[in-house]
């Protein structure tokens, strides 16, 4: 390897490899809604679930949150910080087609009864989240399935390695 022999450098480069890596400040969200991302990103961990956020689709638009299970089945979460968000957004019917399941999650200030009967709803904070409504099933086609997971992996790989090298070639990782 280039760095036998030189074991001050060699340590070096293993206590930078070693140390926790610091995901890069998004900003298009608030406070409220990385909470709120944060405390659901946990709730669906806890059920099983890998996630990953601010997800491109295939239809242009952007998923908050998608959830991944092992069998595949896949959640989008669309997050909503307060009633003026959810009422000046309505793009998230068009995340149906990308998923199993549709959430909202939101904080315990913004009423339930807004959101509509036919998604699931998560109440979050911070530190966690439960869920108030279950969403109803509408299984994915196996070709958007496949799509979808392929989207999932790959932006997941990216951003990781963009952690572990951000000086590498790898431009917008999604």
């Amino acid at each position: 390897m280039w760095f036998v022999g030189h074991t001050e450098a060699r340590y070096e480069l293993a206590m930078k490899l070693a140390a926790p890596l610091e995901l890069p400040v998004d900003g298009r969200q608030s406070g409220t809604a990385l909470a709120i991302a944060r405390g659901t990103a946990r709730l669906l961990h806890a059920h099983g679930r890998c996630v990953v956020s601010e997800l491109p689709l295939p239809s242009g638009r952007r998923a908050d949150l998608v959830g991944l299970d092992s069998s595949g089945e896949l959640w989008i979460v669309e997050i909503k910080s307060s009633i003026a968000d959810f009422r000046a957004d309505q793009k998230w019917q068009d995340y149906r087609a990308h998923c199993d399941r549709l959430f909202f999650a939101t904080t315990v200030e913004v009423p339930c009864e807004i959101f509509p009967p036919d998604t699931g709803l998560i109440v979050a904070d911070a530190f966690g989240a439960e869920f108030r409504c279950e969403a109803p099933e509408h299984k994915l086609p196996a070709a958007t399935r496949k799509s979808m997971m392929l989207l999932f992996a790959r932006a997941a790989a990216m951003r990781l390695q963009s952690l572990a090298d951000p000086t590498g070639p790898y431009g917008d990782v999604g």
